[in-house]
């Protein structure tokens, strides 16, 4: 990463050993820094990091799952009204939010392949799903992605069974979410499906 100009790296990794964790890489040193979001029981597991810029602060958050079975979906849904909050305090002290990662929810039917078979699945439930429509509407964010693209079958994650990349089975779960402040500053915003180095893609904003 330093030859590609990526010279400071700011980590947070869970306590168990290969879980789960959050980075950013950035070719600038960050003003301040913010590691996790100070309750415990989400900070073991590596969920969340802040790096503040000169124009903007980014928050990296890879959420919870819900599919191990029903007390990992709970202990989704409490992480989601935590986390809530702590964006809506987050905006007390830093400008230009611009929250990313995988939120393990797609939010609308648009963003997975088959919407009724899903419907009560975990990451598609109707709670979560109105949860991101809280966070864009009471939170004032943008999903940049939908900001430039509403066209159906563009998904950032697919599962390795049943050739379903191959096919395009898949679901849109990993997000930029922009406060509304910034948006005349959203140039552009892509999924990079074109590479398969995970069963995630790479997703993009360019921001001015």
């Amino acid at each position: 990463f330093k030859d590609l100009g990526f010279k400071y790296h700011y980590w947070h990794s869970a306590e168990k050993k290969g879980y789960s964790g959050v980075a950013i890489l950035s070719k600038v040193e960050a003003i301040s820094t913010k590691i996790g979001m100070e309750i415990d029981t989400y900070d073991c597991e590596g969920r969340t990091i802040l790096c503040e810029f000169e124009n903007f602060t980014l928050i990296n958050t890879y959420f919870p799952s819900g599919t191990s079975g029903e007390e990992r979906q709970k202990f989704k849904y409490q992480f989601l009204d935590d986390y809530f909050e702590y964006i809506a305090k987050l905006k007390e002290n830093y400008k230009n939010l611009v929250v990313c990662g995988d939120f393990n929810i797609c939010h609308k039917a648009i963003d997975i392949h088959n919407p009724e078979r899903n419907k009560n699945t975990s990451g598609f439930q109707p709670a979560e799903r109105e949860w991101v429509s809280k966070f864009i509407n009471e939170g004032g964010f943008i999903d940049a992605f939908r900001k430039f693209d509403e066209s159906p079958g563009k998904y950032s994650w697919w599962t390795y069974r049943a050739g379903a990349r191959k096919k395009n089975l898949g679901w849109r779960i990993d997000y930029f979410m922009v406060q509304k402040e910034m948006e005349n500053t959203l140039i552009s915003s892509q999924l990079h499906n074109e590479a398969v180095h995970s069963d995630h893609c790479p997703i993009e904003i360019v921001l001015q």
